[in-house]
């Protein structure tokens, strides 16, 4: 009787084992959009767009950016994909267009915060 207990005992601690099943794991960390575009900003773009460096209109200055950020969203990141006057294509390779586009974004939301999105 007490072999047959013992057997029973043991084989519901192994059921009770196998049960446990480890939790999924965690999604990985997706950074939003704005910190996407801020953060490929800082890398990249604002080495001239910070100070205005050869020319290039300074973020924030909505009077520098008069002629340009009515384009829109699309056209900024297109001219920062293909190049523009003296802006090179692709932030000069350093980007992805997923970090241009996001860039543009973010830059065009700092220039003219109420600007509605495309």
């Amino acid at each position: 009787m007490l072999r047959r207990l013992h057997f029973v005992l043991l084989g519901a601690a192994v059921l009770v084992a196998c049960l446990q099943v480890e939790p999924p794991p965690a999604p990985p960390v997706v950074a939003s959009r704005a910190e996407l575009g801020s953060a490929a900003y800082q890398k990249v773009c604002a080495r001239c767009h910070q100070q205005g460096a050869d020319g290039a209109p300074v973020t924030g200055r909505a009077a520098d950016w008069a002629q340009r950020s009515r384009l829109w969203q699309a056209v900024l990141a297109e001219h920062a994909r293909r190049g523009y006057l003296g802006m090179p294509a692709q932030a000069g390779g350093e980007l992805s267009d997923q970090e241009v586009q996001a860039a543009a974004e973010y830059m065009l939301a700092i220039t003219h915060p109420g600007l509605p999105p495309d």
